[in-house]
């Protein structure tokens, strides 16, 4: 299927057309001298909704040339609701019309992301190939980012791989975060098999591990209940000097916590401790709930009482529990109580 219609001959003049379809849509409210990403997405979504293209068009070019990037508001009118084959249609033939360059492949990649958001992710493609084999615009491996991460999510590998061989077809090949997508997927699944051979293939391609991948492989290794594995991993990321993900700590902490290892998990997180105060805020308030929850209230008390020392902030729910247990034997000197994994 082909969106593209012969596109009409017409002479841009952005900036005079921008000024008058922003007059008419508000006249109290005069195109700024200086305005903003949000404003030409309202300008955008006005003129999608009411069927100006040419109109769409112009914005899409200004912004750009403005210094402001899409967002994911910039195609709002493309809804659930609106979207039809003629309405996208008409989108893909503006798109054929936008600036040729940067400009053009944003517009593109903003369009694929809407489209996803809206888990259409067989419009998106049909999408990137019109404009791609039509020599219109021709994609990066960003511009599949969106679909490849909806297809994961949706455990669909099978259609993701048809994508990567679409991808190929059309001269585009993975970069790391396609790789990163693929090795989350499968660490997620606990399919470590698949997950080492993406590795494989990444260092076949040259390409260096950053803190989405070893973020995945933390996952894959917790899910498969081998944690010391984890460890040589985060060891790993310590050495090559790799800034850990929020998430690869809470994969950590939730599976110590899980296998019962109540007083390891706690000593993970104060090993991780004293360089980022937020950070260390977090990973306490975090470990001091779950313990709470886990019914180990010593333990828990004993992590909000060293958070109250250091200053750190809580939330709302644990200074409250803390303040109605504070004195009433919960809490314990010297720290976590000894034997706590299970004990």
């Amino acid at each position: 299927m082909s969106f593209l219609r012969k596109p009409p001959s017409i002479t841009l003049k952005s900036l005079s057309t921008l000024r008058r379809f922003a007059t008419t849509l508000t006249a109290a409210k005069p195109f700024p001298d200086d305005p903003t990403a949000a404003y030409y997405d309202d300008l955008a979504a006005a003129a999608g909704s009411s069927g100006d293209f040419p109109s769409l068009r112009d914005v899409l070019n200004k912004r750009v040339q403005d210094g402001f990037f899409n967002t994911k508001r910039t195609f709002s009118f493309v809804t659930a609701t609106t979207l039809s084959p003629s309405l996208l249609d008409d989108v893909v033939n503006t798109l054929a019309q936008v600036n040729e360059g940067r400009t053009r492949r944003y517009a593109l990649d903003s369009l694929v992301t809407r489209l996803c958001r809206l888990r259409r992710a067989d419009d998106a493609l049909r999408v990137i190939d019109t404009l791609a084999r039509g020599g219109v615009c021709a994609p990066t491996a960003c511009t599949f980012h969106p679909v490849l991460s909806l297809l994961a999510r949706a455990k669909s590998l099978d259609h993701a791989r048809r994508v990567v061989d679409l991808m190929n077809g059309l001269g585009v090949g993975l970069d790391l975060t396609a790789h990163n997508i693929f090795l989350m997927a499968h660490c997620f699944a606990g399919d470590l098999g698949a997950a080492a051979g993406v590795l494989r293939q990444m260092e076949e391609e040259g390409m260096a591990a950053d803190a989405r991948t070893f973020d995945a492989l933390v996952l894959g290794a917790c899910r498969a209940g081998r944690v010391e594995g984890a460890m040589v991993v985060l060891r790993r990321m310590v050495d090559d000097g790799v800034p850990m993900l929020y998430s690869t700590h809470m994969y950590v902490i939730g599976t110590l916590l899980k296998m019962k290892c109540y007083e390891l998990g706690v000593r993970y997180v104060r090993g991780f401790g004293g360089k980022d105060r937020l950070l260390d805020a977090e990973l306490l308030g975090c470990l001091a709930g779950k313990l709470v929850n886990l019914n180990r209230v010593k333990e828990g008390m004993s992590i909000l009482e060293e958070m109250k020392q250091r200053g750190l902030p809580m939330g709302y729910k644990l200074n409250h529990f803390y303040e109605m247990n504070v004195g009433n034997g919960a809490s314990v000197d010297g720290g976590v109580v000894e034997g706590g994994n299970g004990g």
